[in-house]
């Protein structure tokens, strides 16, 4: 900077050189003085070095003279508004999809997370439940729970009908897993006629809905007299359901029977009008209705009558 301001000393010298020498009409330089030309001229060169003089006092490397952007190895840093504008580049350049992009990552992580979560639950659950076979048709969820009751806190029970078999099986989910250990110390205990056998479970009990659980005495007592059927062949009706289990059991009070586009077989609650007919159907697990075994079980839930659909007008 002071190495400029010296070069213009220089050239303002040339400069004033110049003009202060006019020439005459015949042609020559005649040398002119003037004197307030010369003061100003001295008192400019002044200045200038006064310029140059506290220019050369500066330090160059003070961080003043740095801009905010600039790093000691010589890289320019981007400013976070740099990276904004990047970011909003990438917006016009892509539209919407790098944001859809991220989002969706951020999602699948999410859900990632949500799988583990739930796989561990999972799997804490199968510890905690054990596996109950050759349990006698007539013995209850009632009876097969009281059973294990010293074993620890038992969470749910449920007894399932075996398409191979007269006898039935069940699975018997503790809070913790101690109660789960104990209970296969029960293996070869009689329940009813028959010996029962116990090992851990390799599945856990799939939850009910708790909306769909009895909220009454009388609910309780409907599901006494309710099985649970599965596997039923989807060209079966529910004419052919009701028919099946009255020519068998007894009679059909309420039934209904569900079915979807997923899956390829559909399920059905039948209601018997006496508890003994449930009993009795419970027998009817491996037989065969439509062209599948139907599978048959304790209920855990009501068939609760349909509401009428209201109108809006």
């Amino acid at each position: 900077m002071a190495a400029v301001a010296e070069n213009a000393i220089g050239s303002d010298d040339q400069f004033i050189h110049r003009r202060s020498s006019p020439i005459t009409a015949a042609g020559d330089v005649s040398p002119v003085s003037f004197s307030p030309r010369s003061d100003s001229k001295s008192e400019f060169q002044s200045d200038v070095r006064k310029l140059v003089d506290l220019l050369s006092k500066l330090n160059p490397s003070a961080k003043e003279f740095f801009p905010s952007s600039y790093s000691p190895d010589g890289q320019l840093q981007k400013s976070p508004l740099s990276d904004f504008n990047g970011a909003f580049k990438d917006l016009a350049d892509n539209g919407s999809a790098n944001y859809r992009r991220k989002r969706n990552n951020f999602n699948q992580g999410r859900r990632r997370l949500n799988g583990r979560s739930l796989r561990a639950q999972r799997e804490d659950s199968i510890r905690r439940t054990v596996y109950v076979s050759d349990i006698d048709q007539h013995v209850t969820e009632e009876r097969l729970a009281a059973l294990f009751i010293n074993c620890g806190q038992v969470v749910d029970c449920r007894v399932c009908g075996d398409p191979h078999s007269v006898l039935r099986f069940a699975f018997i989910e503790f809070a913790d897993e101690q109660g789960a250990r104990a209970a296969l110390n029960l293996g070869g205990t009689m329940l009813g006629y028959y010996p029962v056998r116990v090992l851990p479970s390799k599945t856990a009990i799939l939850p009910v809905n708790p909306t769909f659980l009895p909220r009454s005495e009388d609910e309780r007592e409907m599901c006494a007299r309710t099985v649970y059927c599965t596997n039923i062949d989807k060209k079966v009706t529910q004419n052919d359901v009701k028919v099946f289990f009255e020519s068998i059991c007894g009679e059909v009070s309420r039934l209904r029977l569900l079915g979807d586009n997923v899956h390829s077989t559909r399920i059905a609650f039948v209601e018997f009008a006496l508890a003994e007919s449930a009993i009795i159907a419970l027998n009817c697990s491996g037989m065969i209705l439509g062209g599948l075994p139907v599978r048959v079980s304790p209920s855990k839930t009501p068939v609760r009558p349909r509401l009428p659909r209201t109108t809006v007008h």
